[in-house]
């Protein structure tokens, strides 16, 4: 029997994580949670309940334990690292961070994983709160790379779209489209990479089973840019965009970037992954998408 903790497995790619690890009889997954959201696990799993944000109760929750593997997909600061490294040393063989695009600024050129050494970064102290999030991310790589007494594997997401993204951020493009309402766009000709959260999910299920560590990088195949998924959704639409360079801030789109940013997958790739193609699954989900607009739509009428 292999015990697995999974940090942040109530909700959109997590929640999909765990659902992927019960499929294996083997597994003996626990969640840590606040309680404070519902999961539709059942008697399927076992529950421990702590704020990951106060080490004492984590602690107090993780106790004497031991796990095979931990999957964190809810850190956000130096401190949580920290706290984590302390808490989870000699109690597990294996931890893997969720970590994200957000290590690396923009940039014209793809981004390999050597364009940020968590090993290299100078540690600082913070909460969530503290810091900017890119920078808050960095931390708690570089913490968790050069503290952590345990084989630690980083995987970098981009933005995880799906119809289960509780941010709702292509929602957020395809609902302005629809309405007619304007879209601040800075650039439209940026490229950027995206993930399904489907597929989030058995990355990270690889990773826990491999033996990689280090930063991963982890994307669909391919890039689009700004303007080609306004395009997409206006073919589903059958609207044009009000696309704009000033608007509201209510008004500025979640893939509003200023340059290209956009990753390579060849360390994932050189180690046996497989990624889908962006190609074959983002025009599906625009179009799923807009048509459940549409239906909500006939249905209210």
């Amino acid at each position: 029997m292999k015990k697995i903790l999974v940090l942040g497995g109530t909700r959109f790619f997590g929640k999909r994580l765990v659902e992927l690890l019960l499929e294996d009889p083997e597994n003996d997954v626990v969640i840590l949670t606040r309680g404070t959201t519902v999961d539709p696990f059942g008697d399927r799993i076992r529950r421990i309940h702590a704020d990951r944000t106060h080490p004492d109760e984590l602690a107090a929750a993780i106790g004497d334990q031991m796990w095979d593997v931990v999957y964190d997909n809810i850190c956000y600061s130096p401190d949580e690292a920290m706290a984590a490294c302390r808490i989870f040393n000699s109690k597990t063989n294996r931890y893997i961070l969720t970590s994200s695009q957000s290590v690396y600024d923009p940039s014209p050129e793809i981004l390999s994983e050597d364009r940020f050494d968590p090993e290299a970064y100078p540690i600082q102290g913070g909460g969530k709160a503290d810091l900017p999030y890119s920078k808050a991310k960095r931390q708690a790589e570089a913490v968790f790379m050069q503290q952590a007494a345990f084989p630690v594997a980083a995987v970098r997401f981009p933005i995880v779209l799906g119809a289960d993204d509780y941010t709702r951020r292509l929602h957020f493009h395809i609902e302005h489209v629809r309405q007619g309402e304007p879209i601040r766009i800075p650039n439209p000709e940026a490229r950027i990479s995206f993930i399904r959260s489907d597929e989030a999910a058995n990355v990270l299920l690889w990773l826990g089973r491999s033996s990689l560590t280090g930063p991963v990088n982890a994307c669909s195949d391919g890039s689009i840019t700004i303007g080609e998924i306004i395009s997409l959704i206006e073919q589903a639409a059958g609207r044009q965009a009000v696309v704009q360079t000033r608007t509201e801030d209510r008004h500025m789109s979640p893939f509003g970037i200023g340059q290209s940013w956009y990753m390579d997958t060849a360390k994932a790739r050189a180690a046996g992954y497989s990624f889908l193609s962006l190609s074959d699954w983002l025009p599906e989900l625009v179009t799923d998408l807009n048509r459940s607009y549409a239906d909500h739509h006939m249905r209210t009428l």
